[in-house]
């Protein structure tokens, strides 16, 4: 399942260098792209639970998962400007990529190590 977690993630940080790549630009960032990025999040962060749910998950997953839902709440404020027709705040989608890419990373540990 962890694997599995990894792919998807993968999937959605691809994604999300497009989404990012588009607000940094001050474009609109496609709709159907952001939903994407977002099913395959929530994808992860379930698989991820489902995982932790187990009961025998190392302290990194469990670090892995908060960092990674943290990275979910800063999605929910940035789409939040998209719905409201208005390009993202960068620095927030930067942190929001940042947090994103170092839960990923830290999962990532879980695999390699």
């Amino acid at each position: 399942m962890l694997l599995y977690a990894i792919v998807v993630f993968a999937i959605a940080a691809v994604g999300g260098l497009i989404l990012a790549s588009h607000v940094l630009r001050n474009r609109f960032a496609p709709w159907a792209l952001s939903v994407l990025h977002a099913l395959l999040g929530a994808t992860g962060l379930v698989l991820l639970v489902a995982l932790a749910l187990q009961g025998t998950a190392p302290g990194r997953l469990t670090a892995a998962l908060a960092l990674l839902v943290l990275a979910a709440l800063g999605g929910f404020f940035v789409a939040s400007f998209h719905l409201r027709k208005r390009i993202a705040p960068k620095p927030a989608v930067l942190v929001h990529a940042g947090v994103a890419v170092v839960g990923f990373l830290t999962l990532l540990s879980l695999l390699l190590h």
